[in-house]
């Protein structure tokens, strides 16, 4: 990440309560050194773009129009490159992106996924987390690679998993963590303070404690 601010470009499909989380966490300062310059949405009815709005961001919808993936993700690589866009976030993106897009943010997309990856990727996790009967469920941020939600883990949150939960009850308490962890995340990514090594992502001593 740059030494200058870093800037932030989210992708959602949906109400964007992550991307609002986000948002907040930059205004508060929980996300030192940080701006988010542009929120795009592939729906273009969709609620987050207007609470976007409202929170005073700028929004660009970007739909699919039939075409393919490549072809809707290079104009979403364009749009990025020129707001200059350092950190892209996903934040309830329902597209898988192409290998080009992946390519041209490499190491510099992160996404947040309900469940303790590597278990239960792609739709439904809740469903999935019930139907196994664990214990345990929870989040995980990781970095975007061309796997299904396979790329290295950044940071992850447990939730327990309750006797009387339903679907619903269980994503709710899951996503008031995603609103804390992703925040973190982003935090971390920005500062540097980590390693990638093989498939670990390692927090390292914060730079400025080498003075």
């Amino acid at each position: 990440m740059p030494e200058e601010m870093a800037r932030l470009g989210i992708l959602i499909s949906g109400r964007g309560s992550n991307m609002l989380a986000l948002a907040d966490a930059v205004h508060d300062g929980r996300i030192p050194k940080a701006e988010i310059v542009l929120v795009i949405s592939d729906q273009p009815a969709t609620s987050g773009l207007e609470s976007a709005r409202k929170s005073g961001l700028d929004t660009i919808v970007i739909e699919r129009r039939g075409r393919s993936r490549a072809e809707h993700d290079r104009e979403l690589i364009a749009v990025f490159k020129d707001h200059a866009v350092d950190l892209v976030c996903l934040a309830g993106y329902m597209r898988l992106l192409s290998p080009c897009f992946i390519e041209a943010f490499k190491s510099r997309i992160l996404n947040i996924h309900p469940s303790l990856l590597p278990c239960f990727p792609g739709l439904d996790a809740q469903r999935q987390a019930l139907a196994h009967g664990v214990k345990w469920s929870g989040c995980t941020v990781h970095f975007v690679d061309e796997t299904l939600d396979g790329g290295p883990i950044i940071a992850q949150k447990i939730v327990p998993v309750l006797d009387e939960d339903t679907e619903e009850s269980l994503a709710a308490r899951i996503l008031n963590e995603e609103h804390r962890l992703y925040a973190e995340a982003v935090a971390l990514v920005i500062s540097g303070d980590y390693q990638v090594v093989g498939r670990r992502v390692i927090t390292v001593k914060p730079r400025h404690e080498d003075v």
